[in-house]
């Protein structure tokens, strides 16, 4: 298949973009700038300028791409998702996957929620023959914003506070196994109108998975129980001083919250078989040099 993926120099791009050759599907790959089309083209893809924040080039983007689908995977958080299903539909792209996340499960007034929301009722209101994909926390390798700065902090602190205690549940899905259900997902025609949650393949509590990436790295790291709701008071005014924070006061209030996803329609429809938490991350600390 002639493919167009957008968000093809995110994390997650790079490895679509890497299965997709791997399965024989021809590439192109929506840059916004040199830098990024030099990216995709090193995965593989031939890269076609094109800005999201500009519907006219969007559309002449989409319309040059010549393309049998659209794998989007750019973030539907940011408004693009209305622009995005015009210009595919404009350009009589048929096919589309769209991957959402399983964050819109939050029940914190999460300022991107209701902007990913209605981005998916107007894929789902589309006339292309859609599919959603919602995964959880992406981890898997070195860049993936989310465990690999905790390996790399692990073999490093001695003592760790865990706010809420670590009691509510996390499913984090491996990179490459998302990468392989956008994939499979856009191969199969019968998933056209579904939507998929993709985690992995059972849900551990936080506390495990911090034990987890401990051993991983062979960290002899104590993790110490503390009360949330002062980390959170903390963790709001580091934002507000902060120019660039790296840390976010939502971030440990959806540790009070259970992210545990049902993934038997996936398995079903997309032979969806994701890797252990335990293999995965162990994975992840030997492509960081930190392996036990």
């Amino acid at each position: 298949m002639r493919l167009l993926v957008t968000g093809g120099s995110g994390f997650l791009g790079g490895y679509v973009l890497a299965e997709a050759a791997r399965r024989g599907h021809e590439t192109l790959a929506l840059a916004r700038s040199a830098s990024a089309a030099r990216l995709v083209a090193s995965r593989g893809a031939q890269p076609i300028m094109g800005d999201l924040d500009d519907g006219r080039q969007l559309d002449e983007a989409f319309a040059e791409a010549g393309c049998d689908a659209l794998v989007n995977l750019a973030s539907l958080g940011f408004g693009h998702g209305p622009a995005i299903v015009a210009a595919a539909e404009e350009a009589g792209i048929p096919r589309g996957v769209f991957v959402s996340t399983t964050a819109v499960m939050t029940t914190l007034p999460a300022p991107s929620k209701p902007v990913r929301l209605t981005a998916e009722q107007h894929i789902r209101s589309s006339g292309l023959a859609w599919t959603i994909l919602r995964p959880t926390m992406i981890y898997g390798a070195p860049g993936d914003r989310n465990l690999s700065r905790l390996l790399l902090v692990l073999p490093r602190t001695p003592l760790l506070p865990v706010p809420g205690g670590g009691h509510h549940l996390q499913q984090p899905v491996h990179v490459a196994d998302a990468a392989g259900a956008v994939l499979t997902s856009v191969e199969r025609p019968a998933t056209a109108g579904a939507s998929y949650d993709v985690a992995g393949p059972e849900p551990l509590t936080f506390a495990e998975l911090l034990r987890a990436a401990a051993r991983a790295t062979a960290s002899r790291t104590r993790f110490v129980p503390v009360p949330l709701a002062p980390v959170v008071v903390l963790a709001r005014g580091y934002e507000r001083l902060s120019q660039c924070p790296r840390l976010r006061a939502e971030q440990f209030q959806r540790l009070a919250e259970d992210k545990a996803f049902a993934i038997d329609a996936a398995v079903r429809d997309l032979d969806y078989a994701p890797r252990s938490f335990d293999d995965g991350i162990r994975a992840e600390a030997r492509m960081l040099g930190l392996a036990s």
